[in-house]
């Protein structure tokens, strides 16, 4: 390997230990469910429309919970996000389509308090599967207008291997009857995919694996260098990417729908 390469391995990996150091401090934070926003105290008439920006649902990974999304949060908020809100699934879940479903309920119920017909969702790891999920399967592509992925295991990971114990890993792995059904004809998804991945990343086992290449589905695929994977939904130039591509996605913005199935990015 040359030395340039293990340099930045090494910096990536320095990076790592401390975000998840960081990150182990603000995870009690983040185990009991969030409050949900109050309803606008007088909601706009349906002539009028709702008003504000989309909703942005936070979808976190495996084992986490909603305290990953700090940064992120607050970035979406000063970039004039007034809605942004996290979900957490239980630790205790086993089935990824359950989280999905759950997912589906939470997207529902922001809808009818904010007047909204359409939410954009970021979802971090198994998040984003998840969410995917839901957008493919479940008719969440009526009800989500971007959904951005971050280091999600779009064809399966083989990090880890002593861990498919856990039924959530095994629907992670290559060949699983969960991916097989998102490999499956999607024809007419209305969503706009967007799939960060790193070149750095240790726990998507090939790194490309976090690339969502599917012929049925609208995709950008942003590469992005240097760092790994706890990093990602709290590195700065990701979260610019994530707001860029939110914006990217809003109705009317010319061009916001022309990128090609699969087509990379760098960030």
């Amino acid at each position: 390997m040359e030395l340039a390469k293990v340099t930045a391995l090494m910096k990536a990996t320095a990076l790592e230990i401390a975000i998840l150091t960081g990150h182990l401090v603000l995870y009690p934070s983040g185990i009991v469910a969030e409050r949900l926003a109050p309803a606008p105290s007088s909601p706009a008439s349906p002539s009028a429309g709702p008003t504000g920006r989309r909703p942005v649902v936070l979808l976190h990974g495996f084992v986490d919970n909603r305290s990953v999304f700090v940064l992120l949060r607050r970035s979406l908020a000063r970039s004039g996000r007034d809605c942004v809100e996290s979900l957490n699934y239980s630790p205790l879940t086993c089935d990824l389509r359950a989280a999905a479903e759950l997912l589906g309920r939470r997207v529902e119920e922001i809808r009818a308090r904010t007047g909204h017909a359409e939410v954009d969702i970021v979802g971090h790891s198994l998040g984003g599967l998840i969410a995917r999920y839901y957008v493919q399967r479940l008719g969440g592509d009526s009800r989500v207008r971007t959904l951005v992925m971050l280091g999600t295991p779009h064809s399966g990971t083989t990090v880890a291997p002593l861990a498919d114990a856990h039924p959530l890993v095994r629907q992670m792995r290559p060949g699983s009857e969960v991916l097989r059904e998102l490999a499956a004809p999607s024809p007419g998804c209305r969503t706009r995919f967007v799939s960060f991945w790193s070149d750095l990343d240790q726990v998507m086992v090939p790194v490309e694996t976090a690339r969502l290449d599917h012929p049925d589905l609208l995709v950008h695929n942003v590469r992005v260098s240097g760092i790994g994977h706890l990093a990602l939904p709290v590195h700065p130039t990701v979260a610019a990417g994530v707001r860029e591509a939110l914006d990217a996605g809003g109705a009317g913005v010319p061009g916001a729908r022309e990128e090609g199935p699969g087509a990379d990015a760098v960030a």
